[in-house]
């Protein structure tokens, strides 16, 4: 084919339609097209690279005269990395005209595993190039043995390239225009001023309408205008110059300026600058501003709210103890409200925030004649006052006016409430310990909230001291758990009427290396206070139902009560221990019975019941212990499912002298034969108390009339003589 044939193709490529409009997809079919039906070719591929010339794409092939089609993996490599001098031959040099390809070192990364299998005998690759960078390549490739191509016919198919290379760069040049259009668009759209600086000659090339709009900077600097000419520079020209040195030296920058503009009004700016350099070689710096002035004010009142209480107004806690840190004298008094997270729960967190704020108005008021500066809502329930010393003040009176004070009813809608305060009092000028005063008056009002009668705690030395001696307590349990010190013991449940012991109850016992037996009343409050209950009542609950496995494993018909922490029942995974073990030891679950108290019960009801139920529903029964000591209501204790109440020891303890107690026990019997649930006698010595228990049809008891809490061993020895005994007399 002659030159003039050749020419008149390619003006048909470069007058085309998508050459101009830059689509390079098109013109690559287009010339695909042109090669196919031109030159004598048996497969034809046209490759695009990625900009960092390490992957390479299909972007249209042809296989001709009946050639069968391969994968586009089997033609070329897709990773660039395996053939480097290749892509630098063909960088360097425009085409590779390969006719013998066999013996070509050129095209020998190529050969053995792409074009040897495909029997290509010979190939002409072309580059695609845009200044100097390898964008693509067009590869036409022979089967025919020998088969050469002419110099008119390499020419052509790089003058082709070339047009391809053209196409790729106004397909580049459309877009980098539509992306500065877009770019320009966002600007405008944008809610921030937006600056470009020449960081050369500190000139604006560019101010988008925000800044040219803002009251106070539209007549302040026009583009190319210097940034000295700038209210920023002008107002605050040292933090300028320092933003300027930073750009120059590569870093970026940001902070926040108060510029006062627009008839004296101030306006608070949050900006950020970056610097980049542009392709021709220019420092730019890119700057942008957010008017704060809002977010200033908002973050202002945030942080005067932030020292007080939303809801009583009070100061919080944060505010008082950095107040309290400058009190070198007077009195520090804590208030902690009883039972105000049950109020709160029966009642709704509105009436609950209403006795809070009647709460905080009634020691207002109390502040105020007493000329107390310092008040606070310290907690969710607490409260603090700091009263100053006065050599004619007497606080233990101050402390009973407050309880007095505080402990008025309140009427909160159509509800009568009886506050029940209890206050702690910390005496400032008497701290000469390590101890922060607010953590005195917090272990005071422990102590506090379990007196009876006058709920008022002063901080003192024995106090303090019991805390540590509390402390040594924890920290002694931490070490029995590690070191294995607790023991079970079991005390038995006798069957009233039939007389023989059905089952017992788990009790734990820490035997410490130097007290010896420490009885669970030495320990289990404070336990529970510290969260280990949790450990050590899973393992008591572990140990117990190993237990249970072996009285079965031994035919021993007989039922296991554990004893169940409100933290270890409220943990959230009491029923996964307990499925795990009935699975684990292949338990009969009706044989183990879970003691809760009723003060558990009521800490979050819905909690519970949810609990109970699924704990009843794989058979697991439930008792409540210590009945009658709580809070526990008829309506209650219909709504969970309860197996068993056991009836305190305290109502046991004089019966036989007591009409109260007599009658109590006679009421909780009757209830329980109501509701059709089983009934054991907790504390039995006597067989006067016995006597009057089987009369009055209760079903079990424990007690020392019938033995104490006794080791495994000595546990089944007992067990297996009763049984003895029991078999003879039957």
């Amino acid at each position: 084919m002659d030159t003039r044939h050749f020419q008149l193709l390619l003006g048909s490529v470069v007058n085309s339609t998508a050459k101009a409009k830059g689509d390079f997809l098109a013109v690559a079919e287009l010339i695909a097209d042109t090669l196919s039906q031109t030159l004598a070719v048996d497969c034809l591929t046209i490759w695009r690279l990625d900009q960092l010339q390490s992957v390479q794409q299909p972007i249209c092939q042809r296989f001709l005269n009946q050639t069968l089609p391969f994968p586009c993996a089997s033609i070329r490599p897709n990773d660039l990395a395996t053939i480097p001098a290749y892509l630098d031959y063909l960088l360097q040099h425009c085409f590779i005209n390969a006719s013998t390809a066999n013996f070509d070192d050129r095209v020998s990364e190529l050969y053995g595993q792409f074009l040897a299998p495909r029997a290509i005998t010979s190939t002409l690759d072309v580059a695609v190039r845009i200044n100097g960078h390898l964008e693509g390549i067009i590869c036409l490739e022979s089967l025919v043995p020998g088969a050469c191509w002419q110099q008119e016919e390499i020419n052509f198919v790089s003058q082709l390239a070339d047009q391809l290379a053209l196409t790729l760069a106004t397909q580049q040049s459309y877009q980098q225009q539509d992306l500065l259009t877009q770019f320009r668009s966002a600007l405008a759209q944008s809610d921030q001023i937006t600056l470009l600086v020449d960081l050369e000659n500190l000139t604006i090339s560019y101010a988008n309408c925000v800044y040219l709009n803002f009251p106070g900077l539209s007549n302040a600097v026009i583009d190319g205008k210097s940034v000295t000419d700038t209210e920023s520079f002008k107002q605050h020209p040292a933090i300028i110059k320092q933003v300027i040195e930073n750009l120059r030296q590569g870093k970026h920058a940001e902070g926040e300026l108060a510029l006062t503009l627009d008839a004296k009004k101030c306006y608070y700016f949050a900006y950020h600058a970056s610097p980049f350099i542009t392709e021709q070689g220019q420092y730019v710096a890119l700057i942008t501003a957010k008017d704060n002035t809002h977010d200033i004010f908002i973050r202002s009142e945030l942080e005067r709210l932030a020292w007080r209480c939303s809801l009583t107004n009070l100061y919080n806690r944060s505010h008082f103890n950095l107040a309290l840190e400058h009190c070198q004298q007077g009195y520090l008094i804590l208030i902690d409200l009883i039972g105000f997270k049950r109020f709160n729960d029966t009642y709704g967190h509105e009436q609950g925030d209403d006795l809070l704020i009647e709460t905080a108005r009634r020691l207002t008021t109390f502040a105020d004649n007493y000329g107390a500066k310092l008040i606070a809502r310290v907690g969710s329930d607490e409260f603090a006052i700091v009263i100053d010393d006065n050599n004619a003040i007497d606080i233990e009176s101050v402390a009973a006016s407050l309880l007095s004070h505080l402990s008025q009813v309140i009427y909160i809608g159509s509800e009568q409430v009886n506050p029940k305060p209890a206050l702690a009092v910390v005496n400032l000028g008497d701290m000469t310990h390590s101890m922060s005063p607010i953590a005195c008056v917090d272990i005071a009002v422990q102590h506090a909230k379990n007196k009876v009668g006058l709920a008022i705690q002063f901080f003192s030395q024995s106090l303090l001291e019991n805390f540590q001696k509390a402390a040594d307590i924890e920290r002694d349990l931490r070490l029995a758990i590690c070191n294995h010190q607790f023991e079970m013991y079991y005390q038995p449940l006798m069957h009233l009427q039939q007389q023989r012991y059905i089952g017992a109850e788990a009790l734990l016992r820490w035997h410490h290396p130097t007290k010896g037996t420490v009885s669970p009343n030495c320990f289990m409050a404070i336990a529970e206070q510290t969260g280990l209950i949790i450990e050590i009542g899973a393992w008591v609950l572990a140990s117990a139902c190993k237990q249970l496995y072996l009285w079965q494993q031994q035919g021993l018909d007989l039922c296991m009560h554990v004893n169940v922490s409100a933290r270890q029942f409220f943990s959230g995974n009491l029923f996964e221990q307990v499925w795990h073990l009935i699975t684990r030891y292949q338990l009969q679950p009706q044989r183990l019975i879970l003691e809760i108290t009723e003060t558990e019960l009521m800490e979050d009801i819905k909690f519970a019941t949810k609990l109970c139920e699924e704990l009843t529903d794989i058979g697991v029964g439930l008792a409540i212990d210590d009945f009658g000591t709580g809070y526990c209501s008829m309506r209650y204790l219909k709504q969970f499912p309860i197996s068993k109440l056991k009836i305190d020891q305290s109502f046991i303890a004089d019966i036989t002298s007591s009409h109260e107690s007599r009658e109590i026990v006679s009421a909780i019997i009757a209830m329980a034969k109501a509701l059709n649930i089983s009934l054991t006698a907790e504390g039995v010595e006597t067989l006067a108390q016995e006597k009057f228990l089987m009369d009055n049809a209760c079903h079990h008891a424990q007690g020392y009339l019938y033995s104490p809490a006794l080791r495994q061993k000595d546990f089944m020895q007992f067990i297996v003589q009763h049984q003895q005994a029991y078999a003879v007399n039957a």
